[in-house]
């Protein structure tokens, strides 16, 4: 707590608010203080009292050169400097001047601290989300990518070619073009409802890791070429059990769309388990049974150059989306439980255990120094 109020007043206000004073540091302390002993004084003291708008900017950048990821929070024209130099700059909206909004990262409209956990925890969850989508398309599409880029090499060595006299292809580009539309968008769409549960448990995340983390991109190639190899088989099987191409295409195509609809289920599968998601199921069953259409319907069939399949045929599609559906799914469970067990819980003393869910004010420093996304610092004016 960074205040220019008297040490009295600043240790009053911190046992109330459930911030341990311990040593507290005045603004006449820090100008004898160099630099090395100020980068000691900030990671042993939680209370700096009677300090001019400099100093509250000298702290702000002793704390970032130690490692920390510091938000400040304020509502003065003083406090501009320090906002602005922080990793998040959290401005007062009711009683906060025009010059402390206008540099600040985040305006709390309530003047209410508990407003600043509740924008932690729908940041995780929208972060959460976007990398479901990505995790799910880029999947999908990298399964896709192995059967037509396969299946051309294979076509081109054996001189299969269709009708036209053309490289015969496993999909063709309408079938393709349907499955990008049908199947992955609104799948995908629907996993932005998804409201993830207990994030707030979790470690912070590191703000340099990337979008597309190691384990997302080890379920893509894991999910993404086992649905692949499992397709290729169907390709390799079906003319061997008396099929002709046209119907061999036909039950790729049924078995790339419907192990795509079910493999968002693995794919929304991260750290925490989501919740139900109403919206992503309807999406999933509407689909499919567009999907089963597409082959029950001759103007449909006509229009994606498919054709009709027996019952062994819808037998065997289904088999392979199962085991396409098990493999993906194996895979992420796995990870999840691996995840969870090396992820460690974010809440470390002094600060309240609830403070995600009880309105408290909360005030903590980084933990281990890097990768906080939360309040490093809380700035009391």
């Amino acid at each position: 707590m960074i205040t220019g109020d008297h040490p009295a007043t600043a240790v009053a206000v911190a046992n109330e608010v459930g911030i341990p004073p311990g040593r507290v540091i005045t603004g006449l302390d820090l100008k004898t203080l160099s630099a090395e002993e100020l980068a000691h004084a900030v990671k042993e003291a939680n209370v700096f009292a009677r300090v001019a708008p400099q100093d509250k900017l000298r702290l702000v950048e002793a704390l970032k050169q130690s490692g920390e990821i510091v938000a400040v929070t304020g509502d003065g024209v003083n406090d501009a400097p320090a906002l602005k130099r922080s990793d998040v700059g959290v401005a007062m909206g009711q009683r906060g001047s025009d010059v402390s909004r206008e540099v600040a990262d985040l305006v709390l409209l309530d003047d209410n601290f508990a407003t600043i956990v509740s924008a932690i925890r729908e940041g995780r969850n929208i972060y959460e989300n976007i990398q479901k989508f990505i995790r799910f398309l880029f999947s999908a599409n990298l399964a896709l990518t192995w059967i037509v880029v396969l299946g051309a090499l294979g076509s081109f060595f054996l001189g299969l070619r269709d009708a036209a006299g053309g490289l015969l292809l496993p999909l063709t580009a309408m079938q393709l073009l349907w499955i990008n539309v049908i199947t992955n968008g609104p799948p995908a769409l629907a996993l932005a409802l998804d409201n993830n549960h207990g994030l707030m448990r979790q470690p912070p995340r590191d703000p340099r890791s990337p979008l597309l983390d190691p384990a997302s991109v080890r379920f893509v190639l894991v999910a993404g070429s086992g649905s692949a190899f499992i397709g290729g088989l169907l390709l390799i099987l079906f003319p061997r059990f008396g099929y002709g191409l046209e119907a061999s295409r036909t039950v790729l195509f049924l078995y790339a769309t419907i192990s795509q609809l079910v493999l968002v289920y693995s794919a929304r599968r991260t750290v925490t388990l989501p919740q139900i998601n109403i919206a992503l199921h309807l999406v999933v069953v509407s689909c499919l049974a567009v999907q089963l259409l597409t082959v029950f319907i001759p103007g449909l069939r006509t229009l994606l150059g498919l054709s009709s399949l027996d019952e062994r045929a819808l037998f065997w599609v289904a088999i392979a989306v199962l085991l396409s559906w098990g493999w993906a799914d194996i895979y992420s469970r796995v990870v999840m439980s691996r995840r969870s067990k090396s992820s460690g819980v974010v809440h470390r003393k002094p600060y309240p255990p609830h403070a995600d869910s009880g309105g408290h004010r909360w005030s903590h420093r980084a933990a281990g120094g890097q990768g906080l996304t939360g309040v490093a610092r809380t700035h009391l004016e």
